[in-house]
């Protein structure tokens, strides 16, 4: 009783994981039942007789749990049944002409070539990706219809009904599996993808206090639940075989939703891989937040700021690609978390020049610049994450942003360049100081028109049911081109006073 009760709670489980699993199960059923109806109506069954078996057999194989890799099985199948079957009928044929002494050795001789030939073609690693059962199922329907015809007559009407009966169960998996609850390969695709995203980011955003701040003795069980949380960014570096499968089923699939048949599902991969590339990186970050050797907090705060910014923009980065995924919507809003991330960057190396970590030890000196050296791989890595994903955007085609009211007005000077995201309870705001002496600099740097005084640039976006920050294309370029002007003044002005 106890086993029983075991079994029962592991299928409540399995079934909660997926509920998408129950539903196929009853699909399973359904297309079995459908062709086991050739047995008991005697009209089919006398049609086909116990070939009527193939169907049955058919669905077994075929049936799989999303549409793409049902019907790459079921073409797979069908083209392989109808090419063998020919091929089987010709070499019956000219076996049969050789008399019947030579004939069961010729066909002796055509089994052991294609089974021989097609068996190393399927070490190839295009074929095996997409077409390796397609070539079983060839040796397997090959030999079978070259042995059985040396013994029958009818081979032609032998030939025809399997071939009948594989199309007729093929068909019927395809069909149940496409307009009865369908389970599409390219949406869990899409779907894993913009969760890994959201897995990464909230790894970086997480990783300034987790690295930072210290914790007391009764925090311990707080602690444990947040680096458990936190080390979750671990199913993307096992994620690669699962993504490699469901993009090649995806490439079945006809077209459904906002994917097209020619999806780019390639791209999808690039990105995958960059993404597991950032996972590692985190891997090696989490192995020295949880090191028995630890750096003093008073060392580690000297860096905390930049430190602190670059996994956070970075993290924001991540998490704004995410949005544009799950929308597939064309946005420019990560590429400024990006150049916040690149700022920090330049801001710790100026502030290791200095001389600030002159008096630490050795040891501890070597743990927190491998640190640092990853946070910065990390930094590097997600723009070209953001670039991937805008490559991905213009080959998905997907939508572009919607318009975005933008306000200026003058206000008083003010000393800096500088892009101040502002947030209100109905809008996001970024607002554009620029300085009165710096003008001319950035007219001539960027091209934009000079101003006699300051301008406010507000650019007002409307969110959407995530509450994201909208911003139209050409808003953000302005706001990344004056981002950079400010980058290359301060350059231009630290090499100044040197």
């Amino acid at each position: 009783m106890e086993k029983v009760r075991e079994i029962w709670k592991e299928g409540r489980r399995v079934g909660k994981e997926d509920p998408r699993r129950i539903v196929h199960s009853f699909k399973v059923g359904l297309a079995l039942a459908l062709v086991s109806s050739f047995y008991y109506y005697q009209p089919l069954y006398d049609n086909f007789g116990v070939n009527a078996m193939w169907a049955v057999m058919t669905v077994v194989v075929v049936f799989e749990f999303s549409v793409g890799a049902t019907l790459g099985k079921g073409i797979n199948r069908a083209v392989a049944t109808l090419v063998a079957g020919g091929l089987g009928v010709g070499a019956h044929h000219l076996a049969s002409l050789s008399g019947p002494t030579v004939e069961p050795i010729l066909l002796a001789i055509f089994v052991f070539a294609q089974a021989a030939l097609s068996t190393f073609v399927r070490f190839f690693p295009r074929v095996k990706a997409r077409y390796d059962y397609g070539i079983l199922i060839f040796i397997l329907t090959f030999s079978l219809i070259s042995v059985s015809g040396f013994r029958e007559d009818e081979i032609l009407d032998l030939a025809h009904k399997r071939l009948s009966t594989v199309i007729m169960g093929g068909v019927s998996c395809v069909l149940i599996s496409i307009f009865i609850c369908p389970v599409w390969a390219g949406q869990d695709l899409h779907s894993l993808l913009a969760s890994n995203f959201d897995t990464l980011s909230r790894f970086l955003q997480e990783f300034g206090d987790e690295y930072f701040e210290e914790t007391d003795d009764g925090d311990v069980k707080e602690v444990e639940k947040r680096r458990r949380n936190l080390e979750k960014y671990k199913c993307v570096l096992n994620s690669k075989s699962n993504e490699e499968a469901l993009a090649n089923f995806a490439k079945w699939e006809p077209r459904h939703g906002q994917f097209r048949f020619r999806h780019p599902w390639k791209q999808y991969l690039a990105v995958a891989a960059l993404l597991r590339q950032c996972a590692y990186r985190m891997d090696a970050l989490n192995s020295y937040i949880n090191s028995d050797f630890q750096i003093p907090m008073d060392i580690k705060k000297k860096l905390e700021e930049p430190l602190r910014k670059m996994s956070s923009e970075s993290g924001k980065s991540m998490k704004e690609a995410s949005i544009s995924l799950k929308k597939m919507r064309k946005s420019s809003s990560s590429d400024i978390h990006v150049l916040n991330s690149q700022s920090a960057c330049k801001d710790l190396s100026t502030l290791l020049k200095s001389g600030i970590l002159n008096d630490v030890e050795p040891l501890q000196m070597i743990a927190l610049t491998t640190t640092v050296s990853l946070l910065i791989d990390i930094v590097n890595l997600t723009e070209k994450v953001s670039q991937s994903v805008h490559e991905l955007a213009s080959a998905a085609r997907f939508k572009n942003k919607k318009k975005s009211t933008v306000s200026s007005k003058k206000s008083d000077s003010v000393s800096t360049v500088r892009a101040m995201p502002t947030k209100s309870q109905d809008d996001h705001v970024v607002t554009i100081l620029c300085d009165d002496d710096l003008s001319n600099t950035v007219d001539q740097s960027c091209g934009e028109s000079s101003v006699d005084s300051c301008h406010h640039v507000a650019i007002k976006i409307d969110d959407d049911d995530d509450s994201v920050h909208e911003k139209h294309e050409d808003d953000t370029a302005l706001v990344l081109r004056l981002l950079q002007c400010q980058v290359n003044l301060k350059q231009e002005s630290a090499v100044s006073s040197l």
